[in-house]
């Protein structure tokens, strides 16, 4: 990516966020509140005290590995939104192989898990690939499908085979040990999922920008036929996005069960993947800037409670916030090559 499209990158995408501000802006007005006033307690929400930056930095480390799940295969052309439904099967798999694992060390146990967990979700989103490349089965269908497929195991499985009776609020699954659970990065309430998910982003990017492997699935999304034509192997490099990209996702389940919650259970489904798509549309594919594009969409979603208590706005007022930047983001995709200022000479 050269210099000029970067800079074009960066201010298409501000000015998408700032329309999404703005638009945003007129629905708490719309309510009778002043805007600037709500713009301030969204900042003090997100980064205005050490608390808000951890709970922040906890929002974003999920978002950064299901926004890889969309990212990943976009460069290859496919629109996968299978995040969600990767992310639950990637919990369960954790879940499933801790049974096994229970007598394990600490350290092999809880790398293995994450594994189990990666492997599951990237086999998930691997299959749609399958599809695609066999049958000819629109990804983005089948992965959606694919969603609702995955929560509906997860429903069936933690209501029956998997289900811990001692859990009494909700239904859950069995739980891992204690000592195959990850706790905080240290001096901090932040769990180490966030380094999981910088350290996603930052070899997905090597992966995508320095391998031949990236160049070449850079060509296949550009054209087909020219990729056909040099002779790359477009199914595999279709499995192999899929797989990536679900693997990631996966790898969020994961974490949520071994970092945040320690057993499965429908808190695994609170729209993570469906956020990530978001988060990767905003960062354009591009794998380190979807670290700072989580940091913000995480940033949005801690600042919701606050502006619940402060404004008494409801709780899903986040979310229209979402819609809108995402309506944004979309709407802005016609202006990339179209602005004179951005033109090569």
């Amino acid at each position: 990516m050269t210099i000029r499209s970067s800079v074009e990158t960066a201010a298409i995408s501000t000015a998408a966020v700032l329309v999404a501000l703005l638009l945003f802006g007129g629905f708490a007005a719309a309510r009778g509140l002043d805007p600037l006033e709500v713009y301030r307690v969204l900042y003090v929400g997100a980064f205005g005290t050490w608390f808000a930056v951890q709970n922040t930095l906890t929002q974003a480390a999920p978002l950064m590995l299901t926004a890889l799940c969309t990212a990943v295969p976009a460069r290859a052309g496919l629109l996968v939104i299978g995040g969600e439904g990767a992310l639950v099967i990637g919990g369960l798999a954790t879940v499933l192989a801790g049974v096994p694992l229970a007598g394990a060390p600490a350290p092999l146990g809880i790398a293995l898990l994450c594994a189990a967990g990666a492997v599951a979700g990237g086999l998930w989103v691997g299959a749609a690939g399958a599809l695609r490349h066999w049958r000819g089965v629109n990804e983005t269908i089948s992965t959606l499908l694919l969603n609702y497929i995955a929560i509906a195991v997860l429903n069936h499985l933690i209501t029956g085979p998997i289900r811990d009776f001692a859990q009494v609020l909700k239904p859950a699954s069995w739980s891992l040990g204690e000592h195959l659970r990850i706790g905080d990065v240290p001096g901090t309430s932040v769990h180490w999922g966030l380094a999981f998910g910088v350290a996603a982003c930052a070899l997905l990017w090597v992966l995508m920008r320095r391998t031949t492997f990236g160049f070449a699935v850079d060509i296949l999304g550009g054209n087909v036929r020219a990729a056909r034509m040099a002779g790359l192997p477009v199914g595999a490099m279709v499995l192999v996005a899929c797989f990536l990209g679900g693997a990631a996702a996966g790898l969020a389940g994961a974490v949520e069960v071994v970092a945040v919650h320690g057993f499965a259970s429908s808190s695994l489904v609170v729209g993570y993947g469906y956020a990530g798509i978001l988060v990767a549309f905003l960062a354009r594919q591009n794998p380190l800037a979807i670290v700072f594009v989580s940091v913000l969409l995480g940033g949005i979603s801690a600042s919701g409670g606050l502006l619940q208590r402060r404004f008494g706005l409801p709780d899903a007022a986040t979310l229209v916030l979402r819609g809108l930047l995402f309506v944004a983001v979309l709407a802005s995709t016609t202006l990339y090559g179209r602005l004179r200022v951005f033109r090569r000479p």
